[in-house]
């Protein structure tokens, strides 16, 4: 008698493939308010964390803000650090373990580590509602690119001028806000979100598009209506 066929299993997917294993759940800690700096035992910078008051003791939103190629975490958290409180945003700014992130110069690797553990973290410490990945130039690329991979716990990108969306595997569809400059000399606009945008909608992404007369920056009104765009509630099906 021939023996069945045993039945097929996907590859398991770990953070050589971008993925991320850190998933909200009941804190087990209460972590102060306020800024907070992330070291390792070195004394060297990996992130930095914004929480807002939470007297109301409602969940937040949780952000993790990507700075751009040779930036820092500050640059990241100060993408929406603005906006945190008067949109209860929980934001986590990690400092790349490079001058870029590790997709960009080598795949997946040793960020998407450092970026787990500190969500692992994080979560344990605040009450978190959903989770966005957000970033800038280079940033924006990586946020994108980890977004899709892990669509089942990212409900949301923002993508501030990004070069590129390169996912390995992807899971779930989460929303996408994409803005670039039309006078971006850094990452063109003809060759980078003119042609990202349409090839995500094509995918089954519900992306909001915002075009400026700019260049390779963030205008203070593009950060606001990002985030009333995270904010809002989502749009249902048509």
């Amino acid at each position: 008698m021939t023996e069945p066929a045993p039945p097929h299993r996907e590859p398991a997917q770990d953070h050589r493939h971008g993925r991320l294993a850190a998933r909200p759940a009941p804190p087990t800690g209460r972590a102060r308010r306020g800024l907070t700096s992330v070291t390792d035992p070195g004394g060297e910078p990996r992130a930095l964390v914004y929480a807002p008051d939470d007297a109301d003791e409602q969940p937040y939103r949780l952000v993790l803000l990507l700075h751009g190629a040779g930036g820092s975490a500050r640059q990241g958290l100060d993408l929406l650090l603005p906006l945190a409180d008067t949109h209860h945003l929980l934001l986590v700014a990690p400092q790349a373990t490079a001058s870029t992130w590790d997709l960009i110069t080598a795949g997946f690797g040793p960020d998407v580590r450092r970026i787990d553990e500190l969500l692992e973290t994080v979560l344990s410490a605040h009450p978190v509602a959903d989770v966005a990945f957000g970033g800038f130039s280079d940033g924006a690329s990586y946020a994108l690119s980890l977004g899709l991979t892990n669509g089942d716990l990212v409900h949301a990108v923002l993508a501030f001028s990004p070069g590129f969306a390169a996912p390995l595997v992807t899971h779930g569809r989460p929303r996408v806000f994409v803005s670039h400059g039309a006078a971006d000399r850094v990452l063109p606009v003809d060759v980078c979100s003119r042609r990202l945008v349409p090839r995500l909608r094509s995918l089954g992404y519900p992306v909001d598009y915002a075009e400026f007369a700019g260049g390779h920056e963030v205008p203070t009104e593009l950060r606001r209506r990002a985030a009333d765009w995270l904010t809002a509630p989502a749009p249902g099906p048509a």
